[in-house]
């Protein structure tokens, strides 16, 4: 079980940063009777030395009606988290926060959402901090008295990086073990073991899950990790790696030693995921950028299990996995769709997994202009900046062999920054309008051939911009076989 709950109280002023507005609504609502303490994530935030975002106040001794009344009249409120006991107000300045009462939660069935939710303004703020997901997550701060709550011990447990929940309540519901999940890799901790044991006692109730929940925390995870390579031993020692058997699979799939010393896939995917965060954060990729980058580094090994082979190369045994790009594709794309990653994401993702390879064939060769470009082209709607940052990642994940971009990656970028084509295939400079002229304006199938014939020449350099273009198809037309 969790440790024994503690009332500790530490004078520490300043801590969360409040602006004078929302200090001066907490200090009239104390004026009125009622208290108010910020609670949740800026709070955690703000002991670990980053700036809070978000921050939230939660109210005491007071109704839902009575709060939105009193805010009413002092802003613009929004009543859409009625259910969860929030408003959300928007001063007269634009700063918007949330409000909340504090409420109990009944479980009445083994799903997610089997909560039945009561609201209470006799609730006292340890009682709330109470149902709360993990002790750093159940710390209050007053700004008026600059006093900090830590009813559960939760500033030693950051201090330590150390994981717990907050009570036995925490088995009430399971998401929090995905929640779990992502606060390991976001903050670099450690589960505690009695914890795990509460995740692993309802590791049968990850099927109530609703996808779009199962999607926010591993977004969290790829947005927002500083040590993503936790995530299997996390998934493992609570017992839900076998919810993600694509995961699962990779563990003790071998790896020829030479080119993998690390280990097997499992151990190098682990690597490279916590490669492509250094990158992330080095080229401050933030959002649906990162998680691309984060997202592609997980799945690009996921055909290894299926093509590893121990073949005689050379007359000396090597495991070996070919084929393993073009085969990855599908199920990253099926990895990412079951858990409801979007498709903007999903559709980049596999198309950088089916070509985390393609700077191989240039080693020794020189690279041409049309290979770039039609690279370009394959890769659509994902880019080839965003492919030379995976295969840094998977080049890096191989410790102890030195990291950094492969020299034919390397080439392969620069020469795409000269031609234009790191962020987008060209465009075709030849279109359906300029050919239908030649066909006395009747449309078909041959339109269509013909834009294509173009685009092949334009990606092999016959021409590149639309001054050449149009002499060309007039050349090409007038050459064309009936």
């Amino acid at each position: 079980m969790p440790k024994a709950p503690r009332d500790d109280v530490l004078h520490m002023p300043d801590l969360v940063p409040v602006s004078a507005a929302l200090l001066a609504l907490i200090r009239d609502l104390a004026g009125a009777g009622y208290s108010a303490l910020i609670v949740g994530g800026a709070v955690r935030d703000a002991l670990l030395g980053v700036a809070p975002k978000d921050i939230d106040a939660e109210v005491y001794a007071i109704t839902y009606e009575q709060l939105s009344g009193f805010l009413g009249r002092r802003g613009r409120v929004d009543l859409v988290g009625r259910s969860f006991g929030v408003v959300k107000f928007t001063h007269e300045d634009g700063n918007q926060w949330d409000f909340s009462v504090p409420r109990r939660d009944n479980k009445i069935g083994i799903g997610h959402r089997d909560f039945l939710s009561t609201f209470d303004a006799g609730i006292s703020p340890r009682e709330a901090a109470s149902r709360r997901d993990f002790t750093m997550n159940a710390l209050a701060y007053d700004p008026l008295s600059g006093e900090l709550h830590d009813y559960f011990g939760g500033r030693p447990d950051l201090e330590n990086r150390t994981l717990r929940a907050t009570s036995s309540a925490f088995s009430e519901d399971p998401l929090r073990v995905l929640r779990g999940m992502q606060f390991v890799c976001r903050f670099d901790m450690t589960l505690d073991p009695a914890t795990a044991e509460m995740c692993r006692a309802i590791a049968d109730q990850f099927g109530t899950l609703p996808k779009e929940r199962i999607c926010e925390e591993f977004t969290k995870w790829a947005a927002k990790s500083s040590h993503p390579g936790k995530i299997v031993e996390y998934l493992d020692t609570v017992g839900w790696l076998a919810h993600f058997p694509l995961l699962e699979r990779l563990r003790g799939v071998p790896q020829d030693p030479d080119w993998h010393p690390e280990g097997d896939v499992a151990i190098h995917t682990m690597h490279v995921v916590d490669a492509a965060a250094a990158i992330a954060a080095r080229d401050g990729l933030e959002g649906d950028d990162r998680s691309v980058l984060m997202f592609s580094a997980l799945t690009h090994d996921f055909a290894k299990p299926d093509v590893t082979e121990l073949r005689d190369k050379g007359g000396r045994m090597r495991w070996t996995s070919y084929g393993h790009e073009k085969a990855g594709g599908p199920l990253a794309r099926s990895f990412l769709d079951d858990i409801g990653v979007k498709a903007e994401i999903v559709d980049k993702v596999a198309r950088l997994v089916e070509n985390h390879l393609a700077h191989v064939v240039f080693h020794g060769a020189e690279i041409q202009p049309r290979s770039v470009r039609r690279l370009a082209a394959k890769l659509e709607p994902a880019t080839i900046t965003q492919l030379t940052r995976l295969i840094e990642a998977d080049h890096s994940g191989r410790p102890p062999l030195p990291p950094g971009m492969p020299e034919e990656a390397r080439k392969m970028r620069d020469l795409a920054v000269t031609l234009r084509v790191e962020s987008a295939p060209p465009s075709p400079l030849i279109l359906g309008r300029h050919v239908l002229p030649y066909f006395n304006g009747k449309a078909g199938k041959h339109i269509g051939e013909v834009v294509k014939a173009a685009y092949e020449a334009q990606m092999d350099g016959d021409f590149s911009s639309a001054e050449d273009a149009l002499p060309w198809l007039a050349a090409y037309m007038a050459n064309r076989p009936e």
